[in-house]
């Protein structure tokens, strides 16, 4: 008796037929290009349509990644980043349980993290299988990172990274039909880096229409200080002892512009701040703040949305390298230069003094830059959307000593991925499959009809703790904190120029040097 063989699946999409593969009763299709290869004289240049082919193209195994630094040693052994070389690192990956039309299933967007600079969708964590075996069509894809894909320049549009993004959202729109998935249901959700981008995304004017809902997961809606970003591509212009202008980075050969790129932003990292890449307002596709649109109602008013951070963000920041340590041991002189990084005065590290009268100073720098940077952005959001929001924290340990419930360490609950090893390099060994359970079956269900399942944000502040135990839902655990930079920003703007100088002593030159000094010996790195 023979078995019948399951052939490849073959899907048509706007420029040509694409085969994928069967795996485990799931249709995958890897490195379908969204655009044309970003290099040569499309270097530094918006994304354009990819050249059709002829026949089908073979789409079983991922495509080129785009071009970035690796991890540093600290952070390798905590992150996976492959690299697949190539030029044509414009492309998308689905996985389906029911290819060709007619199914209409939901459809979920992935866009990674990794500070804009790293990452990709070939991470194996990322693995679309149990989405698509819970009935909905996952789709993730690479974009332009770093220079190539968030410098700024005065001869080209700015943002090229983030229209790629829109470039393959678009594709997706009018491409995921015949892949099974229902258009008209698209969920696009990130996390970190990608998180940043939806939020982007959502008030772009140009993307309005395009999806239904979104998950932000560890990055809030934000735009970056021009000048911040120019700084960055003129410290590398230095080095490279050319004008900082496209048409002369266009010119560098794409491994020393990688080097280049890591030694200068070699000194930044979330906590400490320092020069870096990230999306800036371009009168175009991002007109003004993307935080401001989206919270005054002026776009996306009828997106719902979920969004939420894990309890320890920050010790993904601080453990690799021995950061934890070396702020702890700074004491004073730490919880002043969070007062900088955070425009801040006293009485903000003496609230959280207060709060947490066990934690020590690490812990209290950390959580004061997370609820800065991420948590207060992110609440203020929910209050002030006209639609259903959903919040979540993810307040699981990692079993590896140090991590806590860090940065990125909920992603193999997402993806119901803990069985892969690049999982276990975060979570350790013996992760809780509920766990798994619960959470990406809260995605699955947000995707399908936009109901998480736990009561959704109002007045009460309703959060959905993801822990080893049952998921529970508890009304307002971030309120104090929340209380707390309210009252500071009051009292901020009351204040007196001198007596802000005053109150905020990290602004000195002994502060700033010891910052330098550290970022200096870690090398820390935003995921």
């Amino acid at each position: 008796m023979t078995t019948a063989v399951q052939a490849d699946p073959v899907v048509s999409t706007p420029y040509g037929a694409v085969r994928g593969r069967y795996e485990h009763g799931i249709a995958v299709f890897r490195g379908i290009p969204y655009a044309a290869p970003p290099f040569g004289p499309r270097r530094f240049r918006p994304p354009v349509p990819p050249e059709p082919w002829d026949g089908v193209r073979d789409a079983g195994s991922f495509g080129p990644t785009p071009p970035k630094p690796p991890y540093s040693e600290a952070f390798e052994k905590y992150l996976s980043d492959p690299v697949v070389p190539g030029d044509d690192c414009l492309n998308l990956n689905v996985w389906t349980p029911e290819p060709g039309p007619g199914a209409r299933l939901p459809v979920l967007v992935w866009l990674h993290g990794g500070a804009l600079t790293r990452g990709s969708s070939a991470v194996p964590v990322y693995d679309g299988r149990a989405f698509a075996r819970d009935g909905v069509v996952l789709v993730s894809m690479n974009y332009r990172l770093g220079v190539e894909g968030y410098g700024l320049f005065p001869d080209t549009p700015a943002n090229p990274g983030l229209r790629d993004q829109l470039a393959a959202l678009r594709w997706v729109r009018e491409s995921v039909a015949a892949f099974g998935g229902d258009p008209d249901r698209i969920t696009l959700a990130g996390q970190s880096a990608g998180a940043i981008s939806i939020g982007a995304l959502l008030a772009a004017p140009q993307a309005q229409g395009l999806v239904r809902r979104a998950v932000l997961q560890s990055g809030p809606p934000e735009a970056f200080d021009r000048d911040k970003v120019r700084r960055m591509v003129r410290r590398m212009a230095n080095r490279l002892r050319i004008p900082a202008v496209a048409a002369a980075f266009a010119e560098v050969d794409r491994e020393l512009l990688l080097r280049t790129q890591a030694e200068v932003g070699r000194l930044s990292s979330p906590v400490l701040g320092g020069p870096s890449f990230g999306i800036v307002v371009d009168g175009d596709l991002v007109p003004r703040d993307p935080l401001e649109a989206l919270a005054d109602g002026a776009m996306a008013r009828d997106v719902e949305l979920m969004t939420g951070w894990t309890s320890e963000e920050y010790r993904l920041w601080l453990v690799p390298g021995g950061l934890l340590d070396r702020v702890d041991r700074l004491g004073a002189v730490a919880l002043a230069g969070a007062m900088a990084r955070c425009h801040c005065g006293a009485e903000v590290p003496r609230g959280y003094r207060a709060l947490h009268p066990e934690a020590g100073t690490a812990e209290i720098v950390g959580q004061i830059v997370t609820d800065h940077l991420l948590r207060i952005p992110m609440h203020r959001l929910a209050d002030a959307r006209p639609g259903a929001s959903y919040v979540y924290e993810f307040a699981w340990p990692s079993n590896l000593p140090g991590l806590g419930s860090c940065h990125a360490l909920e992603l193999g609950f997402v993806f119901d991925s803990g069985d892969v090893p690049e999982s276990r390099k975060l979570a350790g060994e013996g992760a809780p499959q509920e766990l798994a359970d619960a959470m990406h079956g809260a995605w699955v269900r947000f995707a399908t009809d936009g109901d998480p399942g736990w009561q959704r944000w109002d007045a009460t502040h309703p959060v959905r703790i993801f822990d080893a135990g049952e998921p529970r839902t508890v009304l307002g655990p971030r309120d104090a904190e929340l209380a707390l930079w309210t009252a500071a920003e009051t009292a901020s703007r009351d204040r007196a120029p001198t007596e802000e100088a005053d109150a905020v002593p990290a602004r000195t030159a002994d502060v700033r040097a010891t910052i330098r000094r550290l970022r200096r010996s870690t090398g820390v790195r935003r995921h």
